[in-house]
């Protein structure tokens, strides 16, 4: 192994917008992107490029309002790791390169967060310039948990082994 997280492909990019409304009519009847989420509260909404099924979910574009991004949105770019376990060895693969590794909330993390409502799990990390940089593998759509947010990949695992 050369230290290097293996790469499937460009997942999501993030763009900032002026009216959330007015962008998210242009992106899916215009673009003729599917809309996959929307979060009025949090001035954000998400669309699947493609064939919105589970085994299509490959490409994904985020819009924001101005002033709403998590960890001070600069320029965002999700990269697609083949699977969970090259997920989960990212943080040591980072820390050992001198990147601090972090959680969807900013805060440094040996761990992926979930984001329940794709699901997906994800490390966070910033690039020379500052821009914010994301290993990503989605989860089985079977597991997709909205009402969950964005947890920790410990609590992910503790939540979901246990019944509904």
């Amino acid at each position: 192994m050369n230290g290097l997280v293996p790469l499937r492909g460009l997942f999501e990019t993030h763009l900032t917008v002026s009216n959330l409304q007015r962008s998210i009519i242009f992106y899916r009847d215009v673009v003729g992107l599917h809309l996959a989420f929307e979060v009025p509260e949090r001035g954000t909404a998400f669309f699947w490029i493609g064939d919105p099924s589970y085994s299509s979910r490959h490409s994904m574009l985020g819009i924001w309002s101005v002033g709403t991004a998590p960890i001070g949105l600069t320029l965002h770019v999700a990269f697609e790791v083949a699977g969970i376990n090259d997920l989960l060895s990212a943080p040591q693969q980072l820390k050992a390169q001198g990147i601090m590794p972090l959680s969807f909330f900013g805060t440094e993390s040996m761990e992926p967060s979930v984001i329940g409502w794709m699901p997906a799990a994800a490390i966070y990390f910033r690039d020379p310039d500052g821009h914010l940089l994301e290993y990503l593998t989605v989860l089985d759509d079977k597991m997709r948990r909205p009402d969950l947010g964005v947890i920790s990949w410990a609590e992910w695992v503790a939540t979901i082994s246990k019944p509904r």
